[in-house]
Parts: structure tokens; sequence; C-alpha cells
């Protein structure tokens, strides 16, 4: 079986690890428990937080034991990671809520059941009944301000000010480290590489505190090939809960990605084999059927093989009239919204989602940017006929937005 350390490099995957030559040769010797941790800030992850799943699956596929780790402590205290501003604190029950409904999500691509099955834990187990004096004494002794200070997670909060709230999140999640490393044999933490003080500071903790070996490793964000944070529309975050992004929308994001994106796509996201990945990719290839597997294959990974044929189906008919168009995202118009929107194509716009308000969608009609049933409107004052919601209208906003309206 191929060595995990090798996989992830080979994938793109490997940005920082504290050991890498002592944990390479570890990860070919041994079955390791490992952990990655998600925050539970909503009740769905994000695309962002399916790279840090593929990970986890490759690990496990290659032998080692996974640790879903879901900070439903850690998520009382905002992580400045990356962050210019203090992020919104949740209840307990809010937190508790979103905890319950990402295991679910988790189960498509971890498997918690055979031989090395995920272990699921929730960090408020430990977290929120702590003793504060214990804690200061066991566990903060062992950190020291002045590194902390030269964190990276630190550096762009320090000047717009950093609370001391804020400032206990690495012990927090060291804390974490070592209690999964105490019931559990965990060695290895993992996650994405805007995390690696907190990781760094976990392995160091137990290396001093228990005399033990323990390792960190970082992997890459998901990002274009520019280095913006990818999975983001004018919608909004792409989601992996249908609820909050149609699998319509989110199969269409992959389909659209620009071409400098697709083979890191392929490489994080996928688990096709890097031969395909390249061979998919190569100079002289066509890059839409690139896309085209990818929407597909990452649809069908998170949604299920028979809602990413049908999100397929539905593209196929949009653009080329081969496929079924019922599979669209289709928003109900009532008779009751009829009388209320009056058919105005600037107040159907809202009711259908696609903008946000009357003056947004005034703005896109006069840009030329909005059609309906496939032929551009420019009239702001347009008003449909009630009789074509029989057949359903189309509403498209550029080339990447879609809505079918039905009675």
């Amino acid at each position: 079986m191929i060595n995990a350390y090798d996989l992830l490099t080979e994938r793109g995957y490997l940005k920082q690890c504290s050991h890498p030559e002592e944990l390479r040769e570890l990860l070919s010797k041994e079955k390791l428990t490992f952990y990655i941790g998600f925050d539970p800030t909503a009740e769905s992850l994000t695309v962002g937080h399916y790279v840090a799943m593929c990970v986890m699956a490759h690990m496990q596929r290659c032998g080692h034991k996974p640790i879903v780790l879901l900070g439903g402590g850690t998520a009382m205290i905002a992580d400045p990671s990356g962050k210019t501003e203090l992020r919104k604190l949740l209840s307990v029950e809010e937190l508790d809520y979103n905890v319950e409904s990402i295991k679910k999500q988790m189960s498509r691509l971890i498997d918690f059941d055979g031989e090395n099955a995920a272990i699921l834990v929730n960090n408020a187990d430990w977290l929120r009944n702590l003793n504060f004096m214990d804690f200061m004494r066991d566990i903060a002794v062992h950190f020291s301000v002045n590194e902390m200070l030269r964190a990276e997670c630190y550096k762009q909060r320090y000047e717009r000010g950093l609370t001391f709230f804020e400032f206990s999140y690495m012990l927090m999640q060291s804390y974490d480290f070592l209690c999964l490393n105490r019931k559990y044999g965990c060695e290895l933490e993992m996650g994405g590489d805007d995390q690696w003080s907190n990781i760094l500071g976990g392995a160091d903790l137990i290396r001093r505190k228990e005399r033990k070996r323990a390792y960190a490793l970082t992997t890459r964000l998901l990002t274009t090939a520019d280095g913006r944070k990818m999975g983001k529309t004018e919608k909004g975050a792409v989601w992996l809960s249908e609820e909050r992004t149609s699998v319509f929308d989110f199969y269409q994001y992959f389909r659209n990605i620009d071409d400098a994106d697709v083979k890191t796509c392929l490489s994080l996201l996928t688990f096709i084999p890097m031969n395909e990945v390249n061979a998919l990719c190569a100079e002289g290839a066509d890059i839409n059927e690139a896309k085209r597997v990818l929407a597909y294959t990452v649809t069908s990974q998170v949604h299920g093989e028979e809602k990413a044929k049908q999100a397929q189906e539905a593209a196929l008919a949009l653009f080329s009239g081969k496929g079924d168009i019922s599979h669209m995202p289709t928003v109900t118009v009532t008779d009751a919204d009829a009388e209320a929107t009056g058919m105005s194509l600037v107040r159907l716009l809202v009711h259908a989602g696609i903008e946000k308000s009357n003056s947004a969608a005034i703005r896109s009609i006069k840009e030329g940017g909005i059609s309906v049933n496939d032929e551009k409107v420019t009239d702001t004052q347009a008003v449909l006929d009630k009789a074509l919601l029989d057949d359903g209208i189309i509403l498209k906003k550029g080339k990447k937005t879609f809505v079918r309206l039905v009675k």
C-alpha cells in the first residue's frame, strides 16, 4: 500500500510538517491514529472543509485511524487564525445542533465502521467543565507568550486588538491533542495550513509534558491559481448541504471554475488516480471534459450519484437542450405570489433569489445581464405572462445563475 505521506505529497496536499522524515518512515511501518478538527460554527461544512475530509479519507484508506474532532468547546472561543475581526459567538444550543448536522455529512466520505473505523468526538466533553486554575497550572505553564505573539495566526489581529479570549484558542486546541493522545493514543494532528501554529503547539505540548512522540502536519488550503480562496460565489459560500447550496448550483460551481484551477480541484477534491488527473489536464487535452469529470465526481461524492446525474442532466438541458430540465433549481410561484409581484420581472428576480433587492435587479437588467427563456431583457418595466408558468420560466443572470419558475 502506498505511503500516506507520499500520497499527500503526490496529490499536492502537503504544506508543512514538524518532523517530515521521521513521520514519513513511521507512516510506512505503523498504523497511526490521527485527528483533524472542525469547528461547528454552522450546521453545514463548506467546500473549503472538504479538502480536510478528503485528506482524512486518503489517510484512512492507507490504513490509519481517523478521529473526527468536532469543536463544540473551542467554537465557543473565536479562532483568530486568518480573521481580521472577532467571530460571532454561538450559544451552546446552536453549537450542539450544528455538531449533530455535521456528523451526517461526514459519513459519506469517512468510514465509521470496520477495522480502522473513524471515531467521532466532541471537545465540549472535556472543555466546557474545565477547571480554570487546574488548566493554568497544568497546561498554560508550557506556553511562552513571546512565542505565541510571533505565531502567524495572531499577527493579523494583534494591531487591531486581540482579546485574551481569542488568545487562549491555541491553548485549547493544544489541549485537545493532549486529551486525544492520552485517551486514544493519537500521535498526529492535521489541518489546513492556516492552523500551523495551533497544530504545532499541540505536538510540542505532548513532547514536553508527556515525553512522547507527536507530530504536526498541515495541508494546503483550497485556493485559486492566483492565491484567492476558492469556494465563494455571488450567493456566498459553496456549502455541502443542499439546503444552503442546491445540488445544481454545486455542480455548476465546479463546471465553471477557471481552467487553471481544474487540476488542483481534481487532485484535492477527488480520488481519481493522479495518472488520470494528469491525462485529463495535459497540454492539448479537452479542458471542458476535465471540468465535466470534476463537477460530476465531486457532486457524486457529496450528494450521491443519482443527484449528480440529475444536475448533469439539468446542465445539458440548459446549454444544449438534450437533458432533463426538471432538475434545475426551481422556485414555485403561487397565485398569491403572482398577484404580489404583478409578474414584474424585477420582483420575480428577487422572489427567485437571483437578486437581493429591486434596485439590484433593475441594475442587472439595465446592464444586459438578465434573460428570460434565453431571450435577453433590457426593459426594467417588463411584466411576464403568467401563462408561461405552465411550462416554466427560466430566468438567467449572466452565464452561471439559473432559476426555473413554475406554478
